[in-house]
């Protein structure tokens, strides 16, 4: 049986709070100088995502509590990449908001138990060995979702405040 959005009640079980804002951009080095000039960010993390085929940095805006208030700046690696199609289409910007979730697996079936729709039959491999899947923004206002499970070895794992 499908359930509505309504029978998720107050919150999705396990949601833990927001993670961070990711931005789509075409270059990654001047996209990182634009930030950290312009608002004095910080890069804390930089990797390439193979899986999701995404060179990513992640800024922060405090040196003294570095796991808050993250923005993810995400440059697509190829040309089959859907970053690469979401730059085509709709130019530099806003991605995705990403929230922290508990057990992302769980998280998933809940919201499509509700008739929402996630992107990923199984989670994929995120930053820093997380664990994501994405809620389709036709379901969310026109908003990319991401649900981010962090492992026990990701300092963000071991936070229970997310900010």
């Amino acid at each position: 049986m499908t359930r509505r959005h309504s029978d998720l009640g107050a919150a999705l079980p396990g949601l833990l709070g927001l993670d961070h804002v990711g931005i789509a951009v075409p270059d990654l080095a001047a996209a990182i100088t634009l930030y950290r000039d312009l608002l004095g960010l910080s890069v804390i993390h930089r990797e390439d995502n193979l899986d999701q085929q995404v060179a990513e940095a992640m800024l922060s805006t405090s040196e003294n509590r570095p796991l808050e208030n993250q923005l993810q700046l995400l440059m697509p690696l190829g040309e089959g990449s859907s970053l690469n199609r979401f730059l085509m289409r709709r130019g530099s910007g806003l991605h995705h908001v990403a929230y922290a979730v508990s057990d992302v697996r769980s998280a998933a079936s809940i919201l499509r138990q509700c008739g929402v729709r996630v992107l990923y039959d199984a989670p994929r491999a995120g930053t820093r060995g997380s664990q994501i899947n994405f809620v389709h923004p036709k379901d969310t206002g026109g908003v990319l979702l991401e649900l981010v499970e962090h492992t026990a070895a990701d300092p963000r794992g071991f936070q229970s405040d997310w900010g």
